[in-house]
């Protein structure tokens, strides 16, 4: 592993895959080992001040207990700086580095190092690091730029990512040359993944969820959906159809998924099964009560104890479940998600990665066919057409925006394929606007579950055109 130190911290921007620098100036790099060394310092006092009042018998300390005593014990090492300098007849540090190298040394103790500052703005959206010096975020208004190194070595860089590992997560997740990928969900709710070893410089790739709590009312202030299809979705998920949500990378299909959710009553008892916790129903008891989230499991150091989505999805159908989510199929747990969505389960969801919402059906048939069942192309479309109601497709504006371009009514199969109505079909702008009116069928459900068909043949009611 190479320890690069930091070499072009110069801001760049990227416009329709241009690179323009910028005249923005980024902040100094303080150095790293005054950081390590005042939060190995504030650390050892931090323990020491815990297991003391531990002993006296106090109750034991929240996460927010434990960053004021640090906060105060930091405060208190830069105050004997401060006068040791003045003593010595040098110039203390002024109040503004005093507060900067404050928050990066809590950052090195509770957040994620020199990641933090990218994480608390609220106009990131995703942060890819290629090695400490070269980091490039793109922004929610789909502006690109490299920033500032978020460590002084990859080493430091690995370090940072093993401690964010240790205290992320439902459980340890090792990040080494033996285990040199790493998937976790951040405390913001943001995924990050790492990888090193079979890279030449390690990576790390963290996703932001900047609508945790996203409903379809959401959904429509963000230009995502309009009124009528707000109405259509709202409709279909209380008349309990089987919806897959699909669309390319950072599509925002889990934010799709999650707004889909809000729209379920809160009696209603649901099962989430993804590979690294995303989704966040649980984190809503008001909106979700009655929530179990399920997150696969990799192998131990020995090759045993991993528990693949497939196998959660199988435990969620013993689960009582009302409803079962799946966070993304990408493999064989299509055939248990299937099973889900057609024994009883009905108004399950789940997203997949597809390019438009026909070739939704060609996925989940390639994925079917690596499941240990090994289905005939004909099985396998028989399950799909029983088991999904709806495709929702998401793409992107000119503009950049992320809109539903696409809805498909899956009506049935022939052979092994799937067939279905595109009922929204993407304009000019991208966005889906009524195309073929829904079956009978699917109408009457939309209605009695509170759809007024009357949108259907209103086009001006829709997207501004």
């Amino acid at each position: 592993m190479n320890a690069s130190q930091p070499t072009n911290p110069r801001r760049s921007t990227w416009v329709q895959g241009k690179t323009t620098p910028t005249t923005a100036k980024l902040p100094p790099a303080l150095p790293s080992d005054e950081i390590n060394a005042l939060r190995e310092r504030v650390a050892e006092q931090l323990t020491r001040r815990a297991r003391a009042s531990e002993a006296a018998g106090e109750p034991p300390w929240t996460p927010e207990r434990r960053r004021q005593e640090a906060q105060s014990l930091l405060a208190g090492v830069l105050q004997d700086e401060a006068t040791a300098a003045i003593t010595a007849g040098r110039a203390p540090r002024d109040p503004h580095a005093d507060r900067t190298l404050t928050a990066r040394v809590l950052d090195a103790l509770f957040g994620m190092g020199g990641l933090q500052p990218l994480l608390d703005d609220p106009t990131i959206e995703n942060i890819n690091v290629n090695g400490c010096d070269v980091v490039h975020v793109r922004y929610a208004d789909g502006r690109r730029a490299r920033v500032a190194p978020v460590a002084a070595s990859d080493g430091e860089l690995v370090e940072m990512v093993r401690a964010v590992a240790a205290r992320a997560g439902v459980e340890e997740r090792r990040f080494d040359r033996g285990a040199p990928q790493l998937s976790v969900q951040l405390p913001d709710g943001s995924r990050l993944f790492a990888i090193m070893a079979v890279t030449a410089r390690p990576s790390v790739s963290i996703r932001r969820h900047r609508h945790p709590t996203a409903t379809l009312r959401d959904l429509l202030r963000l230009g995502t959906i309009d009124p009528g299809l707000e109405a259509f979705l709202t409709a279909a998920v209380r008349a309990r159809r089987n919806i897959v949500v699909s669309g390319g990378m950072a599509a925002g299909k889990t934010t799709v998924l999650r707004a889909l959710a809000s729209a379920i009553a809160p009696s209603e008892r649901l099962v989430t099964v993804e590979d690294a916790i995303e989704l966040g129903l649980d984190a809503d008891p008001r909106a979700h009560p009655d929530v179990v989230a399920l997150q696969a499991r990799e192998a131990n150091i020995e090759g045993e104890g991993q528990i693949t989505t497939a196998d959660l999805v199988r435990s969620a159908l013993r689960m009582s479940a009302d409803r079962v989510i799946v966070g993304e199929v990408r493999g064989s747990e299509v055939i248990s998600m299937c099973l889900a969505m057609s024994q009883g389960n009905d108004g399950s969801m789940a997203t997949v990665h597809a390019s438009s919402s026909a070739q939704v059906f060609l996925k989940l048939a390639a994925y079917a066919v690596q499941a240990a069942e090994r289905l005939p192309l004909d099985a396998t479309g028989l399950l799909v057409a029983s088991a999904v109601h709806l495709v929702v497709h998401l793409e992107s504006t000119p503009d950049g925006r992320r809109v539903v371009a696409s809805i498909r009514e899956v009506v049935g199969a022939d052979g092994a394929q799937v067939i279905s109505n595109e009922l929204f079909r993407p304009g000019g702008d991208k966005r889906g606007r009524p195309h073929v009116p829904p079956s009978e069928d699917l109408l009457t459900a939309l209605t009695a579950a509170g759809f007024d068909p009357q949108w259907l043949h209103s086009p001006e009611r829709w997207w501004p055109r």
